[in-house]
Formats: structure tokens, C-alpha cells, sequence
């Protein structure tokens, strides 16, 4: 084949879409192109039925997310209520501290923005009040939350607290920088 013919050839394989696909079907790529785009579609396929996998994964995890939280919640309601019986009854048997429980309604909506009950724990010894929180974990929106509820204390009683204690097995950092910031001390194991 001579070198004018072979660029010729080469040019129109280049420039002439037709030309390109009548020697592809004349070599058998046509075949193999069809293969290809089956393949493609396979792949396709397969790629949707993993995402509806990872899917189907996902929603799984959020429902044993929300089973654990929702146990760990009832068990903390419940350890919070045991450590409380405890504390209650060292501190009034070994030192002579009165330890109460403070409910009242809180129609102005100083702690939670809107009326509500609201419970705070109160050692009381020699005239000094400690207001206490005991729960199973401390987050940030906590804190604010607490010093509210002191604030109502010390508006409906007209007694300010001497102390703020939180008691918890957790406590995220931020909580811990917050409390600092706000006087208040919290007694973790974290």
C-alpha cells in the first residue's frame, strides 16, 4: 500500500464518521462495541442496586441509632434516680445534708422559652443551698439550661444558690468550657 494511500486512509478514519464505522463493522468492532455498551448497562445496573444497598444500610443503622439512644435514655432516667436515692442517703445520714427535690411551674417560660414544669435537685447544709443536675450526659445546650433553672430558683424563692453542681458519667468538652465560663462545676469521670 502505497504511503499517499495509507494516509488517505488514515485521514478518512479520522474525518469521516461513516467511513470509520463501515471498517469497524468490516473488522468485527461492531460487535465488540455492542458487548461493550451491554456491559456499560450491566454496570449501570449494578451501581443502582449498590447505591439501594447502601441505602437500605443507612436506614438500618438510624433505626438501631435510634433504638440504642432510646434505651439509653430509659437507663439513664433510671441509674439518675438510683444515684439520687444514693447521694440522698449518705448525705443525710453521714453529714447532715437535707437533700430535696425542688418542682415548680414556670409560667413565664424562663427555662425552656415556653411554660413548663421544671425540677432541680437541692442540698441544703448550714444555711448554704447547692442546686445539683444529675444526668447520664451533659451536652453544650445543657448548661445554658441549668443556669436558667437557677435563675427561676433564685426569682421564685428569692435565695440565690450558693453553688451549682452538675454530676454526670459524660460530658462533652464544649459543656466543660461552657460550665467553666458560667460558675458552674460539673463532677464527671471524662
Amino acid at each position: 500500500m502505497s504511503s499517499q494511500l495509507k494516509q488517505r486512509f488514515l485521514r478518512l478514519l479520522k474525518e469521516d464518521e461513516e467511513f470509520r464505522y463501515a471498517v469497524a463493522g468490516l473488522l468485527g468492532l461492531e460487535e465488540i462495541l455492542k458487548r461493550l455498551d451491554k456491559h456499560e448497562e450491566q454496570l449501570v445496573k449494578l451501581r443502582e442496586d449498590f447505591n439501594k444497598l447502601r441505602e437500605d444500610m443507612n436506614r438500618g443503622f438510624e433505626l438501631i441509632e435510634r433504638r440504642i439512644s432510646a434505651l439509653g435514655a430509659r437507663w439513664g432516667i433510671q441509674t439518675g434516680e438510683a444515684f439520687r436515692e444514693a447521694l440522698k442517703g449518705i448525705l443525710e445520714k453521714e453529714f447532715g445534708v437535707k437533700l430535696e427535690r425542688w418542682i415548680t411551674e414556670d409560667n413565664e417560660g424562663i427555662v425552656y422559652d415556653y411554660p413548663s414544669e421544671v425540677e432541680i435537685d437541692i442540698a441544703i447544709k448550714d444555711g448554704k443551698t447547692i442546686l445539683i443536675e444529675i444526668s447520664s450526659h451533659i451536652k453544650p445546650s445543657d448548661i445554658p439550661t441549668f443556669k436558667r433553672k437557677a435563675q427561676l430558683y433564685e426569682k421564685t424563692t428569692g435565695k440565690k444558690p450558693d453553688r451549682l453542681i452538675i454530676v454526670t458519667p459524660y460530658a462533652d468538652e464544649k459543656a466543660l468550657e461552657i460550665a467553666k465560663k458560667l460558675g458552674i462545676e460539673i463532677y464527671t469521670k471524662t
